[in-house]
Formats: C-alpha cells, sequence, structure tokens
C-alpha cells in the first residue's frame, strides 16, 4: 500500500491546532472500526448460523471472502482524516457542566 503524506496545514485549517484535529480523526476512526467490527461479526455469525453440525467438515471460502473483502477497504484512520479534510465530521466542545452521553 503506498504511503499517502498527509499536508499538516490543510489539517490546521479543520481545527483549532493539529492535537484537536488529530483527536477528532482518531474519535472518528474508532467510531468507523466499531461499525466495521460489527458488520463483520453479523456477516460471520449469519454464515456460521447456516451450518447445523459445527464439527462437520467444510469449505471455508464464503468466510474467506467476506474477510477479503473487508482487508481490501480503506483503513479506518485514513477515512477518518479524509472526512476530517472534506469537512465531514461536525464536533463541538462539551461545557463545563455538561455530562457525557453514552
Amino acid at each position: 500500500m503506498p504511503i499517502k503524506p498527509i499536508e499538516l496545514t490543510k489539517l490546521n485549517d479543520k481545527a483549532a491546532n493539529i492535537y484537536e484535529a488529530v483527536i477528532v480523526a482518531a474519535l472518528e476512526a474508532r467510531r468507523i472500526n466499531d461499525e466495521n467490527k460489527i458488520e463483520f461479526n453479523t456477516l460471520l455469525n449469519n454464515l456460521i448460523a447456516g451450518y447445523e453440525d459445527e464439527f462437520e467438515e467444510r469449505d471455508n471460502t464464503e468466510q474467506i471472502k467476506i474477510s477479503l473483502e473487508f482487508e481490501k477497504r480503506p483503513k479506518p484512520h485514513m477515512l477518518a482524516l479524509q472526512r476530517l479534510m472534506d469537512g465531514e465530521i461536525k464536533y463541538r466542545y462539551k461545557e463545563d457542566g455538561e455530562k457525557e452521553s453514552k
């Protein structure tokens, strides 16, 4: 995979400073990764649910196909940085008295 440098001045334009931009991108990357993990596990569970006997020898081609599809996807941190650069990520500061919702 080729390395694509990111111009830090462009990141600095999207946030108050470079550190803030990195934090915002990291949070977005974590969210993307969690979504991918849920989707991957759902697909595998649906695939495994189709088999009645766990000890029966079976062909793993479907499982391999799903794994390869997820490996070919862009990495979450690169997607997050690109979304930040494109202005697709909206964020705000938490107020002093405001509790963080989970």
